[in-house]
Formats: structure tokens, sequence, C-alpha cells
């Protein structure tokens, strides 16, 4: 249904002071924690200001700011949409054995594959089983923010699917600019990639959007969060005990950076994306049959 020029305005107000509190939320929690530092920045009030603050602005916006609810995705849809959450556990594994593969292939010193090597699957699954549980609190206030609200919220305003997922994605990197910068233990950032930090912010801000394209066309075509919630989760399942087991070293140089079988690799990006456009011609085709 198309909004009227007063809905159009509400929106746009909205999102932009969505966009403010996600983009400085972080650095609030830092002057907190500047205030009484933790002492681990991670377990402080800022790390939980910077977390929290993009959800509870969606809750705010829709409660009392007029967005309303219809679109927030709380609603599983298991019964029309379980093949959706099939996709959401199939995507990241296919990916990353993908971009696993041509890299083991294709790269010389890129990447050192070493540990993998040594320990192989029996030590990698049992982790990949951890960090799923590990990460599932803290994907659901990423998921319920950036899917929950930008992603259905830039739909309602019409945009393109590729600038919502710009828009998605440049927000989305914003949020993580105070982590990085403060609140990610360097040594574990040295885990995943040999990139200086400012290299790897810019990354962000490249990858991010790419992968906003696959997430947001998920959440659409399922009518829900919790797909994206549940593909969340495994990526991160798959991704984060290859580095922080030592599984593989960190992506040096530009092939391995290209070619990082991790969240943070371009070709594993842009897969995605490829990924997001087939869910976009999917959606596009179902529309215009309605």
């Amino acid at each position: 249904m198309e909004l009227s020029v007063k809905d159009r305005r509400r929106t746009v107000r909205n999102l932009v002071l969505f966009a403010i509190v996600s983009l400085t939320c972080g650095f609030v929690g830092l002057a907190l924690d500047r205030l009484s530092p933790p002492r681990d920045p991670m377990q402080g009030l800022g790390a939980l200001v910077w977390l929290v603050s993009p959800l509870a602005a969606n809750l705010i916006l829709r409660a009392v700011g007029g967005d309303g609810w219809a679109d927030f995705g709380l609603r599983p849809n298991l019964k029309s949409g379980w093949k959706w959450y099939l996709v959401a556990i199939i995507l990241a594994p296919l990916v990353t054995i993908i971009v696993f593969s041509v890299a083991v292939v294709s790269l010389s010193g890129g990447i050192d594959f070493s540990g993998f090597t040594r320990q192989g699957l029996e030590a990698y699954l049992p982790l990949v089983g951890m960090v799923f549980v590990g990460v599932m609190v803290k994907n659901l206030f990423e998921e319920f923010a950036w899917r929950g609200y930008l992603t259905p919220r830039f739909e309602a305003l019409r945009l393109h699917p590729f600038l919502n997922a710009l828009l998605t994605g440049l927000i989305w990197a914003g949020w993580h600019v105070p982590y990085y910068l403060y609140f990610l233990n360097r040594a574990e950032l040295h885990m995943h990639t040999s990139l200086n930090l400012p290299s790897f912010i810019l990354l962000a801000f490249l990858v991010l959007p790419f992968q906003a394209l696959a997430y947001g066309e998920l959440r659409l075509v399922s009518k829900t969060v919790w797909t994206t919630w549940l593909l969340h989760n495994v990526a991160n399942a798959i991704s984060l005990p290859l580095f922080t087991a030592g599984l593989i070293g960190p992506a040096g140089g530009v092939a391995g950076v290209l070619l990082n079988p991790g969240t943070a690799g371009v070709f594993y990006s842009f897969l995605m994306a490829l990924a997001g456009f087939g869910l976009y011609r999917y959606r596009k085709n179902n529309i215009s049959k309605e």
C-alpha cells in the first residue's frame, strides 16, 4: 500500500532518528565507560548501551512514533515459510564452502590453512555449535534492529531493494565502528585479519551492504525476522571458530582479503549478494503474479 505524504514524512523522520541513534549509541557507551572503566569493555555498561539502543529505538518509534507493528516481523510464519528457514540454514555454509574451496586451490600464502589441516572437522564442528548458542541473544538485538526496522521501513518507502540494502548495510557498518575501535579486543581482531584497523573498518562499509541484500531479501520474502536471525547465527557459527580456534590464519594481502572464508571476505559477501539478488528476483516475480 502506497504511503500518504504525511506517512512518508513521518517514516523518513523516524528512519533518520533511528540512524542517528544507531550511529551514535556506541560512542555514548564509550563515554559512559570513560566515567567508570570496566575491566573488559565488552562486559561494561557501554557495550550494553551500544547493543541495545538500536532495538530500543525500533520499539519506541513503533510504539509512539507512529510506525506501528504491522511490519515488525515477529511472527515466525513457520507453516507458510518453512523453506526460507532451510535457506537460512544452508546459505552461509554453502557460501563458505565455495569460498574456502576457491581459496585453498588458488592462494599462495594469502591465508594459512595449516591449522584446519591438522585439527580437521572433528575440532571444528563442536565449536560451530558452541558459537551458535553463544551468539543467539546478541543477534536478536541486531536482527530486530536492522531487519526488524530498517529493511521493512525502507521497503515501506518503496526504495529499490538495492538502495535498501545499501542504506541498511552502511548504517549496520557504521554501528560497528565503535565496536571495532573500542569494545573489540585487538588480539581477537588480529585473529581475523592482517589489515590495520582503518582498513578493516573501510572493508566493513564495503562488505556489509552486499550481505544486507541477502539478509534483507530473506526478511522480505519470508515476512519474518526469525529467518534472518537464524541466518546470522549460522553465519557467525560457521565463520568465527575458523579464526578464534586457530584453524586458519588471518587473511593477508589483497588475495587473502578477497578470498577470506569468513564474513569479512569480499568474495563471500559478493556470493551472499548474488543469493540476495536471486531472492529479490523470486520475490519480484511472485509479487507480479499476485
